[in-house]
């Protein structure tokens, strides 16, 4: 038989190992210490959102379905934007804290009070050519210039109770990947701030990092590129 083309001996070349897919979490400062702390993720009441058109979509939820509490938590499933810090992050103490995707779905398996997913985005004119929209669809549904953030959405809603502010489920510290500290933060303070996260009990190898994505040294070393480009026949 003859030998597998490729490397010798007929050995066949691997394909590469795609990373486990990510989720980014983009919060605040108190709130990354507060997740560190207590290793719980928590959800929130959607009420407060910046987006009506969302907070209305959830508490329409919650009214058809008769919920007592709903909450929710939102994930990036996609590289780190402008726009995910500006909206969600803005400010110094911005944070994003990354997730191994499949380990922080885990913390909700088992909830048959938990709802989850990948948000939906639909221009206005297709909505309305609807006769009906589902109820279970309102918890996933966003206009379509939202598209950019590749949201995913965990949401609770308990059927009976009393009313509350939150509720969190326990994670391990093992399944963040990594801390990135907001890129308004200004390089000196960002040791600082990384010691003290890593002084958390259970935290000393946490990464930490700060963002350049608004101030990148080699991004802006590209213009000798353009300075060795203009000669006098340029």
């Amino acid at each position: 038989m003859a030998a597998a083309k490729g490397k010798p001996g007929g050995a066949r070349a691997k394909k590469p190992v795609a990373a486990p897919a990510a989720f980014r979490r983009y919060t605040n400062l108190a709130a990354a210490i507060h997740l560190l702390q207590t290793r719980e993720i928590t959800l929130l009441d959607p009420a407060s959102w910046d987006d009506k058109n969302d907070a209305h979509f959830m508490q329409e939820y919650k009214a058809i379905r008769g919920f007592a509490n709903v909450f929710a938590i939102c994930f990036a499933e996609t590289q780190e934007t402008y726009h995910h810090w500006r909206v969600f992050s803005a400010g110094v103490d911005g944070v994003c804290v990354e997730f191994d995707k499949d380990r922080i779905l885990s913390a909700f398996d088992g909830d048959p009070a938990i709802r989850k997913g990948p948000v939906s985005y639909r221009l206005l004119d297709t909505l309305r050519k609807r006769d009906e929209i589902g109820v279970e669809e309102l918890p996933f549904l966003k206009r379509k210039p939202y598209e950019p953030e590749c949201e995913y959405r965990v949401v609770y809603a308990e059927e009976e109770g009393d009313p509350k502010a939150a509720k969190s489920f326990p994670i391990e510290l093992g399944w963040i990947r990594r801390i990135t500290l907001s890129p308004w933060m200004h390089e000196s303070l960002r040791l600082s701030v990384a010691t003290t996260l890593r002084a958390i009990p259970g935290c000393t190898a946490l990464k930490v990092a700060r963002s350049t994505l608004v101030g990148n040294r080699e991004w802006q070393a590209l213009t000798n590129k353009a300075r060795g480009a203009s000669g006098p026949n340029n």
